[in-house]
């Protein structure tokens, strides 16, 4: 079956924890121990209720304080898709970790209150969800029932919505009003809301194509480990494997390895099921190749009629999850796709203002959870795509060299027009 990844965002206790338990509650995802185990929980609402947020907000912090923390992942399958649900925190200090449950999301679900709108956390999501290319986004107005079902409120709050979305890259929003709590329109349609003729949330879920998400146009596969048996029956065998990034492979397609610039053909496509005659994204395959190349991990292969960028120096929109501040100047490691690179923080262009999207020019450090379009230069060109075009060759991570921690969540912009040529000597920058 089809996979559907998505992600939940909004402020504190709007419900996103609850919503995720009555999904999987409704439709009879919860195996008989984890039902048990909530009843021994003893949380138990006034109305006699299992707190079904305890699915989630497994932490002894989030209990006792009814927030979400940290990202946590739930999985569940109906007859007509399977799902992987990402859990995130509401808090502002905790928008690293958003970014974090949202980075492979194919949908956002964002929880609006229905008593108080549309606020500014709310517009702090919806700019990462866009930011991060979130096809589909569907905007959940929750806790209708403390506004009595009030088709009023709900159209007020859409309205709301749809006008400052016209500001965000989000390609399809959806509006649906729900009571978690109640159960209104997640699973089951609701009999208060007459006056609502679209899908429930689950229906939506299971409807929703997303084939048409995925990037078939751009050939591209990052090498992650060359295989050799070196066995009796696979004794001259040289493989190459990885996960498609983007487009088709076919057998006999000619491919060019970047950043050498060599060209090849595809001899064989195999998977653990067996050889293919064409594989395409997100399969992992291993790809054998007509000639015998020095290729290692890190590698590209892309066609040579459609090639990605190649250059040492790339913008980037960075969203930094340390506490210590990004600083130009100083040097880092990214990884992007397979390979891993020294890089140096060259300039800071501009900061977000998330609460009005204006651009903060005179800034040279980003703190944590501000975002920012920053310009490195690598020590070696780096293969890539801008992340409008391919979220998987176009993101990126920034590492801390000195204590192994990941600062920083980069999306690769599309390059400037006047981006210096690749230079030929790196010994000044090498960390």
């Amino acid at each position: 079956m089809e996979l559907l990844r998505l992600t939940t965002a909004g402020s504190v206790d709007d419900g996103k924890s609850t919503l995720i338990g009555r999904l999987l509650y409704d439709s009879k995802s919860i195996f008989e121990d984890q039902m048990e185990a909530l009843e021994r929980s003893s949380d138990i609402t006034g109305e006699g209720q299992v707190n079904l947020a305890n699915l989630t907000d497994g932490l002894r912090a989030e209990r006792e304080q009814g927030i979400t923390i940290d990202v946590a992942y739930r999985y569940f399958a109906t007859p007509r898709r399977k799902f992987i649900i990402a859990d995130t925190p509401g808090h502002i200090q905790y928008t690293r970790n958003m970014v974090t449950g949202a980075s492979n999301a194919n949908l956002a679900i964002i929880l609006i209150d229905a008593r108080h709108g549309v606020i500014e956390q709310t517009r702090r999501h919806a700019y990462i969800a866009s930011l991060l290319r979130i096809p589909h986004v569907v905007i959940c107005i929750n806790k209708m029932d403390l506004v009595n079902f009030s088709q009023e409120r709900y159209d007020e709050i859409r309205q709301t919505f749809e006008a400052f979305s016209t500001h965000l890259q989000i390609k399809d929003i959806t509006c649906i009003p729900i009571s978690a709590l109640k159960g209104d329109n997640v699973v089951i349609r609701s009999e208060q809301t007459p006056w609502y003729q679209g899908p429930t949330l689950l229906a939506y879920l299971e409807e929703l194509h997303i084939s048409n998400d995925r990037n078939l146009h751009d050939p591209r596969f990052p090498v992650q480990y060359v295989i050799r048996p070196q066995t009796d029956e696979h004794h001259d065998f040289r493989g190459y494997a990885g996960q498609i990034s983007g487009g088709i492979f076919k057998t006999g397609d000619e491919i060019v390895i970047l950043p050498s610039n060599t060209k090849s053909k595809i001899k064989e496509i195999y998977t653990y099921d067996g050889s293919l005659d064409e594989a395409f994204a997100p399969m992992s395959v291993t790809l054998q190749l007509e000639d015998d190349i020095d290729i290692s991990r890190g590698d590209m292969f892309a066609s040579p009629n459609n090639l990605p960028h190649v250059n040492q120096y790339i913008d980037v929109m960075v969203c930094w999850t340390d506490e210590q501040p990004m600083q130009v100047g100083k040097k880092y490691f990214i990884k992007h796709t397979t390979k891993n690179v020294p890089c140096l923080i060259k300039d800071l262009e501009f900061k977000v203002d998330i609460k009005t999207f204006n651009r903060e020019t005179e800034t040279t450090s980003l703190d944590l959870n501000e975002i920012g379009r920053v310009s490195l230069m690598t020590t070696i060109p780096l293969t890539y795509d801008a992340y409008s075009r391919n979220r998987f060759t176009g993101g990126l991570i920034i590492i801390d060299p000195l204590t192994n921690k990941t600062v920083g969540s980069g999306l690769i912009c599309e390059p400037h027009k006047e981006t210096p040529p690749i230079e030929k000597k790196y010994d000044d920058y090498i960390i």
